[in-house]
Protein backbone atom coordinates (compact mmCIF):
# COMPACT_ATOMS: atom_id res chain seq x y z
CA UNK A 1 0.00 0.00 0.00
CA UNK A 2 2.64 2.17 0.46
CA UNK A 3 4.30 1.91 -2.96
CA UNK A 4 0.70 2.80 -4.30
CA UNK A 5 0.82 5.61 -2.16
CA UNK A 6 4.10 6.97 -3.52
CA UNK A 7 2.98 6.60 -7.07
CA UNK A 8 -0.44 8.19 -6.86
CA UNK A 9 1.37 11.38 -5.16
CA UNK A 10 4.46 11.10 -7.78
CA UNK A 11 1.57 10.96 -10.59
CA UNK A 12 -0.61 13.78 -8.93
CA UNK A 13 -3.77 11.88 -8.62
CA UNK A 14 -4.46 12.78 -4.59
CA UNK A 15 -4.42 16.48 -4.91
CA UNK A 16 -4.73 16.98 -1.07
CA UNK A 17 -2.54 13.64 -0.13
CA UNK A 18 0.36 14.90 -2.66
CA UNK A 19 -0.60 19.21 -3.07
CA UNK A 20 -0.74 18.75 -7.05
CA UNK A 21 -2.83 21.05 -8.41
CA UNK A 22 -5.84 19.25 -10.24
CA UNK A 23 -7.77 23.06 -11.12
CA UNK A 24 -5.20 23.14 -13.57
CA UNK A 25 -6.79 21.85 -16.87
CA UNK A 26 -3.57 21.42 -18.49
CA UNK A 27 -1.68 19.55 -14.89
CA UNK A 28 -4.69 17.91 -15.02
CA UNK A 29 -4.49 16.17 -18.35
CA UNK A 30 -1.08 15.18 -18.38
CA UNK A 31 -0.82 13.79 -15.32
CA UNK A 32 -3.76 11.93 -16.51
CA UNK A 33 -3.24 11.70 -20.51
CA UNK A 34 -4.28 8.00 -21.60
CA UNK A 35 -3.36 8.09 -25.10
CA UNK A 36 -2.19 4.45 -26.51
CA UNK A 37 1.14 3.91 -27.21
CA UNK A 38 2.31 5.25 -30.69
CA UNK A 39 5.52 6.74 -32.03
CA UNK A 40 4.82 10.31 -30.14
CA UNK A 41 7.99 11.07 -28.22
CA UNK A 42 9.84 14.76 -27.80
CA UNK A 43 13.10 14.77 -29.88
CA UNK A 44 16.08 15.66 -27.30
CA UNK A 45 17.05 17.64 -30.53
CA UNK A 46 14.65 20.24 -29.84
CA UNK A 47 15.74 20.86 -26.43
CA UNK A 48 19.18 21.14 -27.28
CA UNK A 49 20.42 21.17 -30.78
CA UNK A 50 23.96 20.07 -31.81
CA UNK A 51 23.89 22.96 -34.25
CA UNK A 52 21.87 25.60 -35.70
CA UNK A 53 21.86 26.87 -39.16
CA UNK A 54 19.54 29.53 -41.07
CA UNK A 55 18.05 30.40 -44.68
CA UNK A 56 17.08 33.35 -45.96
CA UNK A 57 16.02 34.65 -49.25
CA UNK A 58 19.01 36.01 -51.40
CA UNK A 59 21.03 38.70 -51.48
CA UNK A 60 21.33 37.53 -47.92
CA UNK A 61 21.17 34.33 -48.31
CA UNK A 62 23.44 32.58 -50.86
CA UNK A 63 24.34 28.67 -50.49
CA UNK A 64 27.75 29.28 -50.42
CA UNK A 65 27.74 30.57 -47.25
CA UNK A 66 28.11 29.00 -43.85
CA UNK A 67 24.82 28.91 -43.00
CA UNK A 68 25.37 30.64 -39.65
CA UNK A 69 22.48 34.00 -38.26
CA UNK A 70 24.79 36.17 -40.23
CA UNK A 71 25.48 33.82 -43.31
CA UNK A 72 22.35 31.97 -44.49
CA UNK A 73 22.11 29.68 -46.83
CA UNK A 74 19.34 30.31 -49.76
CA UNK A 75 17.57 26.99 -50.17
CA UNK A 76 15.65 24.31 -48.59
CA UNK A 77 17.56 21.33 -50.33
CA UNK A 78 21.11 23.02 -49.58
CA UNK A 79 20.30 23.71 -46.06
CA UNK A 80 18.61 19.78 -45.70
CA UNK A 81 21.78 17.92 -48.06
CA UNK A 82 23.90 20.17 -45.41
CA UNK A 83 22.85 18.99 -41.91
CA UNK A 84 23.83 15.86 -39.29
CA UNK A 85 21.69 14.47 -37.05
CA UNK A 86 20.91 16.89 -34.46
CA UNK A 87 20.84 19.49 -36.19
CA UNK A 88 18.07 22.50 -36.63
CA UNK A 89 17.27 24.18 -39.75
CA UNK A 90 15.96 27.82 -38.99
CA UNK A 91 14.15 29.94 -42.16
CA UNK A 92 13.48 33.63 -42.17
CA UNK A 93 10.79 34.88 -43.53
CA UNK A 94 10.33 35.06 -47.35
CA UNK A 95 9.16 32.86 -50.65
CA UNK A 96 10.96 29.23 -51.18
CA UNK A 97 11.22 26.37 -53.30
CA UNK A 98 10.37 22.98 -51.99
CA UNK A 99 12.70 19.81 -50.88
CA UNK A 100 13.14 16.54 -51.00
CA UNK A 101 14.79 15.13 -48.33
CA UNK A 102 16.60 12.05 -47.81
CA UNK A 103 18.90 11.78 -45.23
CA UNK A 104 17.69 10.78 -41.32
CA UNK A 105 18.42 11.45 -38.01
CA UNK A 106 18.92 9.60 -35.48
CA UNK A 107 16.51 8.20 -32.04
CA UNK A 108 18.96 10.51 -30.00
CA UNK A 109 19.32 13.58 -32.51
CA UNK A 110 16.79 14.55 -34.53
CA UNK A 111 16.71 17.15 -37.52
CA UNK A 112 14.31 19.96 -37.50
CA UNK A 113 13.25 21.95 -40.37
CA UNK A 114 11.20 24.94 -38.77
CA UNK A 115 10.25 28.09 -39.69
CA UNK A 116 12.14 31.21 -37.54
CA UNK A 117 10.60 32.41 -34.21
CA UNK A 118 8.22 35.09 -35.79
CA UNK A 119 8.77 34.11 -39.09
CA UNK A 120 6.42 34.09 -42.35
CA UNK A 121 7.91 31.34 -44.83
CA UNK A 122 5.67 30.22 -47.61
CA UNK A 123 7.09 27.71 -49.59
CA UNK A 124 5.02 27.23 -53.56
CA UNK A 125 6.74 25.05 -55.73
CA UNK A 126 8.72 21.53 -55.94
CA UNK A 127 12.48 21.77 -55.60
CA UNK A 128 15.37 20.95 -57.78
CA UNK A 129 15.36 17.39 -56.75
CA UNK A 130 11.63 16.39 -56.26
CA UNK A 131 10.47 13.91 -58.18
CA UNK A 132 6.40 13.72 -57.05
CA UNK A 133 5.27 16.92 -57.89
CA UNK A 134 5.32 18.00 -53.90
CA UNK A 135 6.63 20.51 -52.48
CA UNK A 136 8.25 18.83 -49.10
CA UNK A 137 9.21 15.21 -50.36
CA UNK A 138 10.18 13.05 -47.23
CA UNK A 139 11.39 9.74 -48.90
CA UNK A 140 14.81 7.69 -50.41
CA UNK A 141 14.56 4.86 -52.69
CA UNK A 142 18.37 4.40 -52.13
CA UNK A 143 19.72 2.41 -48.87
CA UNK A 144 17.71 1.33 -46.73
CA UNK A 145 15.01 2.83 -48.30
CA UNK A 146 13.55 5.10 -45.34
CA UNK A 147 13.50 8.78 -44.07
CA UNK A 148 13.46 9.18 -40.11
CA UNK A 149 13.36 11.87 -37.26
CA UNK A 150 12.66 14.59 -38.60
CA UNK A 151 10.37 17.72 -37.74
CA UNK A 152 8.98 19.82 -40.00
CA UNK A 153 6.99 23.02 -38.34
CA UNK A 154 5.75 26.41 -39.33
CA UNK A 155 5.81 26.44 -42.86
CA UNK A 156 2.84 27.88 -45.04
CA UNK A 157 3.30 25.37 -47.74
CA UNK A 158 0.87 25.89 -51.30
CA UNK A 159 0.19 25.48 -54.97
CA UNK A 160 1.97 22.27 -55.24
CA UNK A 161 0.99 20.50 -58.72
CA UNK A 162 0.64 17.59 -56.55
CA UNK A 163 1.05 16.92 -52.52
CA UNK A 164 1.80 19.58 -50.00
CA UNK A 165 3.78 17.42 -47.63
CA UNK A 166 4.74 14.27 -48.94
CA UNK A 167 6.29 11.41 -46.49
CA UNK A 168 6.82 8.01 -48.35
CA UNK A 169 8.79 4.89 -47.07
CA UNK A 170 8.11 1.10 -49.21
CA UNK A 171 6.67 -1.71 -48.40
CA UNK A 172 9.91 -3.12 -47.17
CA UNK A 173 11.17 -0.44 -45.47
CA UNK A 174 8.96 2.04 -43.34
CA UNK A 175 9.48 5.89 -43.09
CA UNK A 176 9.41 6.65 -39.57
CA UNK A 177 9.26 9.44 -36.74
CA UNK A 178 8.67 12.28 -38.88
CA UNK A 179 6.88 14.67 -36.69
CA UNK A 180 4.07 17.54 -39.28
CA UNK A 181 3.66 19.69 -36.70
CA UNK A 182 1.96 23.85 -36.97
CA UNK A 183 1.70 24.23 -40.89
CA UNK A 184 -0.71 25.73 -42.79
CA UNK A 185 -1.04 23.35 -46.34
CA UNK A 186 -3.44 24.59 -48.64
CA UNK A 187 -4.50 24.72 -52.20
CA UNK A 188 -2.54 21.99 -53.33
CA UNK A 189 -3.19 19.04 -55.79
CA UNK A 190 -6.17 21.20 -57.19
CA UNK A 191 -6.29 20.00 -60.80
CA UNK A 192 -4.39 16.61 -60.09
CA UNK A 193 -6.72 16.13 -57.22
CA UNK A 194 -3.91 15.48 -54.75
CA UNK A 195 -3.48 15.46 -50.57
CA UNK A 196 -2.13 18.18 -48.42
CA UNK A 197 -0.47 16.26 -45.74
CA UNK A 198 0.44 12.62 -46.97
CA UNK A 199 1.70 10.00 -45.56
CA UNK A 200 2.50 6.61 -47.08
CA UNK A 201 4.50 3.77 -45.95
CA UNK A 202 5.12 5.85 -42.57
CA UNK A 203 4.96 4.53 -39.64
CA UNK A 204 5.00 6.38 -35.98
CA UNK A 205 4.13 9.74 -37.85
CA UNK A 206 2.90 12.36 -35.91
CA UNK A 207 0.50 14.87 -37.70
CA UNK A 208 -0.19 17.52 -35.36
CA UNK A 209 -1.62 21.01 -35.01
CA UNK A 210 -1.74 21.97 -39.04
CA UNK A 211 -4.71 23.58 -40.56
CA UNK A 212 -4.86 21.75 -44.21
CA UNK A 213 -7.67 23.27 -46.50
CA UNK A 214 -8.72 23.19 -50.15
CA UNK A 215 -6.79 20.46 -51.23
CA UNK A 216 -7.68 18.82 -54.46
CA UNK A 217 -8.06 15.57 -52.24
CA UNK A 218 -7.93 15.43 -48.78
CA UNK A 219 -6.54 17.52 -46.04
CA UNK A 220 -4.57 14.44 -44.49
CA UNK A 221 -3.94 11.27 -46.55
CA UNK A 222 -1.98 8.60 -43.90
CA UNK A 223 -2.48 5.13 -46.13
CA UNK A 224 -0.01 2.13 -46.96
CA UNK A 225 0.24 -0.28 -43.90
CA UNK A 226 1.40 3.04 -41.56
CA UNK A 227 0.97 2.08 -38.05
CA UNK A 228 1.22 3.94 -34.90
CA UNK A 229 -0.10 6.99 -37.05
CA UNK A 230 -1.03 9.84 -34.63
CA UNK A 231 -3.40 12.89 -35.69
CA UNK A 232 -4.22 15.26 -33.20
CA UNK A 233 -5.29 19.40 -33.03
CA UNK A 234 -5.83 19.96 -36.78
CA UNK A 235 -8.11 21.89 -38.37
CA UNK A 236 -9.54 20.13 -41.95
CA UNK A 237 -11.87 22.34 -44.09
CA UNK A 238 -12.91 22.81 -47.32
CA UNK A 239 -11.39 19.88 -49.02
CA UNK A 240 -12.70 18.02 -52.12
CA UNK A 241 -12.84 14.60 -50.30
CA UNK A 242 -11.94 13.96 -46.99
CA UNK A 243 -10.66 16.02 -44.17
CA UNK A 244 -9.25 12.90 -43.11
CA UNK A 245 -8.54 9.74 -44.98
CA UNK A 246 -6.95 6.63 -43.20
CA UNK A 247 -6.43 3.76 -46.43
CA UNK A 248 -4.55 0.14 -45.24
CA UNK A 249 -4.47 0.14 -49.75
CA UNK A 250 -3.72 -3.53 -49.75
CA UNK A 251 -2.83 -3.12 -53.91
CA UNK A 252 -0.22 -0.99 -53.07
CA UNK A 253 1.99 -3.82 -50.83
CA UNK A 254 2.67 -4.41 -46.89
CA UNK A 255 0.00 -6.03 -45.05
CA UNK A 256 -2.55 -3.19 -46.31
CA UNK A 257 -4.01 -1.78 -42.21
CA UNK A 258 -3.27 0.77 -40.20
CA UNK A 259 -3.00 -0.34 -36.56
CA UNK A 260 -2.21 1.17 -33.26
CA UNK A 261 -3.48 4.49 -34.49
CA UNK A 262 -4.73 7.79 -32.40
CA UNK A 263 -6.78 10.73 -33.97
CA UNK A 264 -7.78 13.36 -31.49
CA UNK A 265 -9.10 17.05 -30.94
CA UNK A 266 -9.32 17.49 -34.66
CA UNK A 267 -11.50 19.86 -35.80
CA UNK A 268 -13.07 18.75 -39.47
CA UNK A 269 -15.66 20.58 -41.41
CA UNK A 270 -16.74 21.67 -45.14
CA UNK A 271 -14.96 18.48 -47.12
CA UNK A 272 -16.69 16.41 -49.52
CA UNK A 273 -18.48 18.92 -51.27
CA UNK A 274 -15.66 17.87 -54.47
CA UNK A 275 -13.19 20.04 -56.42
CA UNK A 276 -15.87 22.29 -58.19
CA UNK A 277 -18.76 21.83 -55.19
CA UNK A 278 -21.03 19.66 -56.98
CA UNK A 279 -20.60 16.76 -54.32
CA UNK A 280 -19.25 13.51 -54.44
CA UNK A 281 -16.73 14.15 -51.47
CA UNK A 282 -15.73 11.35 -48.94
CA UNK A 283 -16.18 11.40 -45.35
CA UNK A 284 -14.93 14.09 -42.89
CA UNK A 285 -13.30 10.76 -42.04
CA UNK A 286 -12.62 7.65 -43.56
CA UNK A 287 -11.15 4.43 -41.87
CA UNK A 288 -9.94 1.91 -44.68
CA UNK A 289 -8.55 -1.08 -43.19
CA UNK A 290 -7.57 0.76 -39.67
CA UNK A 291 -7.47 -1.40 -36.76
CA UNK A 292 -7.05 -1.37 -33.31
CA UNK A 293 -7.05 2.13 -33.16
CA UNK A 294 -8.71 5.64 -31.07
CA UNK A 295 -10.78 7.97 -32.05
CA UNK A 296 -11.93 11.06 -29.51
CA UNK A 297 -12.80 14.60 -28.89
CA UNK A 298 -13.00 15.27 -32.43
CA UNK A 299 -16.01 17.94 -33.61
CA UNK A 300 -17.25 17.41 -37.06
CA UNK A 301 -19.61 19.62 -38.88
CA UNK A 302 -21.29 20.44 -42.21
CA UNK A 303 -19.34 17.59 -44.14
CA UNK A 304 -21.21 16.98 -47.28
CA UNK A 305 -20.05 13.25 -47.76
CA UNK A 306 -20.62 10.68 -44.18
CA UNK A 307 -19.27 12.27 -41.16
CA UNK A 308 -17.39 8.74 -39.89
CA UNK A 309 -17.31 6.07 -42.16
CA UNK A 310 -15.67 2.59 -41.26
CA UNK A 311 -15.84 0.33 -44.01
CA UNK A 312 -13.37 -1.85 -46.30
CA UNK A 313 -12.29 -1.31 -49.57
CA UNK A 314 -8.70 -1.29 -50.69
CA UNK A 315 -7.66 -2.24 -47.10
CA UNK A 316 -6.73 -5.40 -46.09
CA UNK A 317 -9.71 -5.79 -43.50
CA UNK A 318 -13.15 -4.49 -42.67
CA UNK A 319 -11.82 -1.71 -40.00
CA UNK A 320 -12.56 -3.14 -36.97
CA UNK A 321 -11.41 -3.01 -33.27
CA UNK A 322 -11.53 0.83 -33.07
CA UNK A 323 -12.96 2.96 -30.33
CA UNK A 324 -15.24 6.37 -31.42
CA UNK A 325 -15.38 8.23 -28.10
CA UNK A 326 -16.73 11.72 -26.77
CA UNK A 327 -16.75 12.90 -30.55
CA UNK A 328 -19.20 15.34 -31.81
CA UNK A 329 -20.68 14.80 -35.25
CA UNK A 330 -23.15 16.71 -37.00
CA UNK A 331 -24.52 16.34 -40.46
CA UNK A 332 -26.02 18.95 -42.88
CA UNK A 333 -28.81 18.85 -44.78
CA UNK A 334 -27.24 17.71 -48.05
CA UNK A 335 -24.50 15.29 -45.79
CA UNK A 336 -25.13 11.34 -45.36
CA UNK A 337 -24.94 9.63 -42.17
CA UNK A 338 -23.28 10.20 -39.11
CA UNK A 339 -21.40 7.00 -38.88
CA UNK A 340 -21.37 4.38 -41.28
CA UNK A 341 -20.53 0.73 -40.43
CA UNK A 342 -20.35 -0.67 -43.85
CA UNK A 343 -19.23 -4.54 -43.61
CA UNK A 344 -20.27 -7.54 -41.33
CA UNK A 345 -16.90 -8.28 -41.11
CA UNK A 346 -16.30 -4.43 -39.34
CA UNK A 347 -16.17 -6.41 -36.11
CA UNK A 348 -15.72 -5.21 -32.45
CA UNK A 349 -16.09 -1.12 -33.12
CA UNK A 350 -17.53 0.91 -30.36
CA UNK A 351 -19.49 3.93 -30.37
CA UNK A 352 -19.70 5.87 -26.76
CA UNK A 353 -20.20 8.96 -25.18
CA UNK A 354 -21.01 10.56 -28.74
CA UNK A 355 -23.70 13.38 -29.87
CA UNK A 356 -24.23 12.47 -33.26
CA UNK A 357 -27.01 14.71 -35.08
CA UNK A 358 -28.04 15.24 -39.13
CA UNK A 359 -30.48 17.93 -40.63
CA UNK A 360 -30.64 15.09 -43.54
CA UNK A 361 -34.82 14.35 -44.39
CA UNK A 362 -34.44 11.12 -43.63
CA UNK A 363 -30.90 10.18 -43.39
CA UNK A 364 -29.50 10.22 -39.24
CA UNK A 365 -26.80 8.73 -36.58
CA UNK A 366 -25.94 5.44 -37.55
CA UNK A 367 -26.07 2.98 -40.45
CA UNK A 368 -25.48 -0.42 -39.92
CA UNK A 369 -24.22 -2.90 -42.08
CA UNK A 370 -26.64 -5.59 -42.45
CA UNK A 371 -25.72 -8.48 -41.04
CA UNK A 372 -25.08 -6.90 -37.46
CA UNK A 373 -21.37 -6.79 -37.40
CA UNK A 374 -20.05 -9.11 -34.58
CA UNK A 375 -18.63 -7.41 -31.16
CA UNK A 376 -20.61 -4.12 -32.22
CA UNK A 377 -20.83 -1.65 -29.11
CA UNK A 378 -23.19 1.78 -29.03
CA UNK A 379 -24.09 3.32 -26.22
CA UNK A 380 -24.20 6.47 -23.97
CA UNK A 381 -24.62 8.42 -27.24
CA UNK A 382 -26.86 11.62 -27.94
CA UNK A 383 -28.82 11.17 -31.24
CA UNK A 384 -31.14 12.56 -33.79
CA UNK A 385 -33.55 9.00 -33.31
CA UNK A 386 -32.79 8.00 -37.50
CA UNK A 387 -31.17 4.79 -37.65
CA UNK A 388 -30.44 1.62 -40.39
CA UNK A 389 -29.42 -2.14 -40.82
CA UNK A 390 -29.88 -2.36 -44.71
CA UNK A 391 -28.48 1.15 -45.79
CA UNK A 392 -32.21 1.39 -46.89
CA UNK A 393 -35.30 1.10 -43.80
CA UNK A 394 -34.90 3.87 -41.19
CA UNK A 395 -35.76 3.01 -37.81
CA UNK A 396 -36.68 5.34 -34.89
CA UNK A 397 -34.45 4.83 -31.89
CA UNK A 398 -36.70 2.55 -29.78
CA UNK A 399 -36.79 0.31 -32.35
CA UNK A 400 -32.72 0.63 -32.30
CA UNK A 401 -32.87 -0.41 -28.83
CA UNK A 402 -34.69 -3.40 -29.91
CA UNK A 403 -31.84 -4.54 -31.42
CA UNK A 404 -29.82 -4.13 -28.01
CA UNK A 405 -27.88 -0.85 -29.46
CA UNK A 406 -28.12 2.39 -27.15
CA UNK A 407 -29.84 1.49 -24.30
CA UNK A 408 -28.39 4.41 -22.71
CA UNK A 409 -29.09 6.93 -25.49
CA UNK A 410 -31.19 10.20 -26.03
CA UNK A 411 -32.62 11.91 -28.57
CA UNK A 412 -32.19 16.00 -28.67
CA UNK A 413 -31.47 18.57 -31.30
CA UNK A 414 -28.69 21.37 -31.22
CA UNK A 415 -30.67 24.22 -30.29
CA UNK A 416 -31.13 22.19 -26.89
CA UNK A 417 -27.60 20.73 -26.58
CA UNK A 418 -25.26 24.01 -27.66
CA UNK A 419 -24.32 27.40 -27.13
CA UNK A 420 -24.56 28.64 -30.49
CA UNK A 421 -25.13 25.84 -33.38
CA UNK A 422 -25.70 28.57 -35.68
CA UNK A 423 -22.14 30.50 -35.46
CA UNK A 424 -20.36 27.09 -34.95
CA UNK A 425 -19.93 27.65 -31.21
CA UNK A 426 -20.55 23.54 -30.21
CA UNK A 427 -19.46 23.79 -26.22
CA UNK A 428 -22.56 22.72 -24.52
CA UNK A 429 -25.49 24.83 -22.20
CA UNK A 430 -26.21 24.32 -19.08
CA UNK A 431 -28.19 22.19 -18.51
CA UNK A 432 -28.08 20.65 -22.05
CA UNK A 433 -29.26 17.02 -22.21
CA UNK A 434 -25.59 15.76 -22.64
CA UNK A 435 -24.04 16.94 -19.02
CA UNK A 436 -23.60 14.43 -16.78
CA UNK A 437 -24.84 11.49 -19.23
CA UNK A 438 -22.18 9.88 -20.48
CA UNK A 439 -19.73 7.00 -19.13
CA UNK A 440 -16.66 6.42 -17.69
CA UNK A 441 -14.29 5.17 -21.22
CA UNK A 442 -11.10 6.56 -20.37
CA UNK A 443 -11.22 9.86 -21.09
CA UNK A 444 -9.63 12.70 -19.06
CA UNK A 445 -9.77 15.48 -21.00
CA UNK A 446 -11.78 17.46 -23.62
CA UNK A 447 -11.33 19.06 -27.07
CA UNK A 448 -10.25 21.89 -25.13
CA UNK A 449 -7.80 20.20 -22.99
CA UNK A 450 -10.46 20.31 -20.20
CA UNK A 451 -10.09 17.39 -17.09
CA UNK A 452 -13.41 15.06 -17.82
CA UNK A 453 -15.19 14.90 -15.37
CA UNK A 454 -16.29 18.47 -14.36
CA UNK A 455 -19.82 17.76 -12.02
CA UNK A 456 -21.21 14.60 -11.44
CA UNK A 457 -19.97 12.40 -14.27
CA UNK A 458 -18.64 12.40 -17.97
CA UNK A 459 -20.17 14.88 -20.52
CA UNK A 460 -21.39 13.67 -23.66
CA UNK A 461 -19.54 15.13 -27.18
CA UNK A 462 -16.06 16.40 -27.50
CA UNK A 463 -16.75 18.99 -25.31
CA UNK A 464 -16.92 19.09 -21.31
CA UNK A 465 -19.26 21.74 -19.51
CA UNK A 466 -16.97 23.56 -17.27
CA UNK A 467 -19.34 24.63 -14.54
CA UNK A 468 -15.84 25.25 -12.53
CA UNK A 469 -16.97 22.28 -9.96
CA UNK A 470 -14.24 19.59 -9.34
CA UNK A 471 -14.67 16.26 -10.78
CA UNK A 472 -16.15 13.66 -7.69
CA UNK A 473 -13.71 11.49 -7.57
CA UNK A 474 -15.77 8.07 -7.27
CA UNK A 475 -15.00 4.56 -7.77
CA UNK A 476 -15.26 4.34 -11.58
CA UNK A 477 -13.73 7.90 -12.11
CA UNK A 478 -10.96 6.72 -9.85
CA UNK A 479 -9.69 3.52 -10.00
CA UNK A 480 -9.14 4.20 -13.82
CA UNK A 481 -6.71 6.83 -13.11
CA UNK A 482 -5.23 5.04 -10.89
CA UNK A 483 -4.92 1.83 -13.41
CA UNK A 484 -3.69 4.09 -16.28
CA UNK A 485 -0.97 5.69 -14.13
CA UNK A 486 0.48 1.94 -12.48
CA UNK A 487 0.63 0.71 -16.33
CA UNK A 488 2.62 4.03 -17.50
CA UNK A 489 5.15 4.22 -14.80
CA UNK A 490 5.95 0.66 -15.18
CA UNK A 491 7.06 1.30 -18.61
CA UNK A 492 10.35 3.06 -17.51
Amino acid sequence: MHKLWMVLCLAGLLSLACGADLGSSAAYATATSDAPETGVITPAAVLSPQAVYYVAPPPQGNDANLGGIDSPWATLQHAVDSVHPGDTILVQSGTYAGTRIERSGTQDAWITLRAAPDAAVLVNAPGPNNVHGSIIEIETWEGDGTVSYWIIAGFEVAGAPSWGIDSRGNEDAHNHHIHITGNVVHDNGLESGRTGIFAAFTSDVLIEGNESYHNGEHGIYVNNSSDRFTVRGNRLHDNANCGLHLNGDWGMGGDGILSGGLVENNIIYNNGAGIDGSGGGGAAINMDGVTDSLLRNNLLYNNHATGIAVFNIDGAVCSQNNRLLHNTILMPADGRWGILIAGAACANNEITNNIIYSDHNWRGSINLAEGAPQGFRSDYNVVVGRFTTDDGTVIDLASWQALGYDTHSLVAAPGDLFIDPIGYDFHLLAGSPAVDQGTAAGVTADLDGNRRPVGNGYDIGAYEYQSGEPPLLTEAIFLPLVMQTLERITQY
